[in-house]
């Protein structure tokens, strides 16, 4: 019975050994290797936005929106006498300021001769992208009029940042939190320059300090001159006069339509800039041929510097 037991148990033994020694592996998982950028590589490519967009030639990234958009300024001329120019710091709700502005890059782009040899024009079409995306769908000055919305609430909605706040209510010149547009009472922001886009032309301003600085809005049909408790400057009075007389808008020295705090163009007034404010007759209208008549006769102005 003893050597039955021990026979049965060696071949129990060799029967495991057996299995184990003639059983095939099994295959190994494949190994997974982290996705670089060639294999992550996806069908369409993302829009360049906030930290991704780069200057080249001729334009440069000053900063990025609330919803991480490039705003973009575009530089002609090699002067250093610089003229600044910008629109649309009421986004969509003044889609007509960006095409106008956009309208002023292209067409120094295609005729550079028209510009001093001793000066250079900076254009910012649209300082408010994330505003002008909601009423034409798009972040930059190339679009038609065709693409705004009809809805005169969400042209409101426009004209405000992603914060909600009104951009020309933001700068440090009498700057409060709830600021006046017509009858409405609007955010100024938490403090003067609390937003992106208004700290991006702050540090514009102070690493470039430009001669003269048009922004453009709508809708008065006039010249209007910038001060900040400081009085009108005689560089500032002689570019309404100037920009008036070419363009046939009248001249205005202050205005009182009713009360604004955190100006852009009376915090530019404040620090020393000359600037005037163009606002166009109307909405939807560029009105190119008195704009760019009043933009050449303050490129001759600024040519005497």
């Amino acid at each position: 019975m003893k050597k039955t037991i021990i026979t049965i148990a060696v071949l129990v033994i060799i029967i495991i050994g057996a299995y184990f020694f003639f059983r095939k592996p099994p295959a190994k998982a494949p190994l997974e290797l982290p996705q670089t950028s060639s294999t992550a590589t996806t069908s369409q490519t993302a829009p360049i936005t906030g930290s991704q967009a780069q200057n080249t030639p001729g334009q440069t990234v000053i900063g990025t929106s609330v919803g991480g958009n490039p705003i973009i300024a575009y530089q002609y001329g090699t002067g250093t006498a610089e003229l600044l120019v910008v629109g649309g710091i009421h986004g969509g709700y003044e889609w007509n300021t960006v095409l106008l502005a956009q309208q002023l890059a292209d067409y120094l782009k295609a005729n550079p001769s028209v510009i001093p040899s001793n000066v250079k024009v900076t254009v910012i079409p649209v300082l408010n992208p994330d505003g002008l995306a909601k009423v034409a769908g798009t972040t930059t000055g190339n679009f038609a009029a065709a693409q705004v919305s009809a809805s005169q609430s969400t042209l409101t909605s426009g004209r405000f940042n992603g914060s909600t706040v009104d951009l020309n209510r933001n700068f440090d010149c009498d700057w409060q939190s709830t600021g006046t547009w017509q009858n409405i009472s609007v955010s100024g922001g938490s403090s003067a320059f609390s937003e992106p886009e208004s700290k991006a032309i702050e540090n514009y301003i102070q690493a470039n300090t430009p001669a003269a600085v048009l922004v453009w809005y709508s809708a008065a049909g006039g010249v209007y001159a910038s001060s900040c408790h400081n009085g009108v400057s005689k560089e500032t009075d002689s570019l309404v006069k100037t920009f008036a007389a070419a363009s046939g808008y009248t001249a205005h020295e202050t205005f009182d339509s009713y009360p604004t705090t955190g100006d852009m163009t009376n915090w530019l007034a404040k620090v020393g800039i000359p600037t005037i404010s163009v606002l166009l007759t109307n909405h939807t209208d560029t009105e190119w041929s008195k704009n760019i008549a009043g933009v050449k006769a303050l490129l001759a102005q600024l040519s005497t510097k």
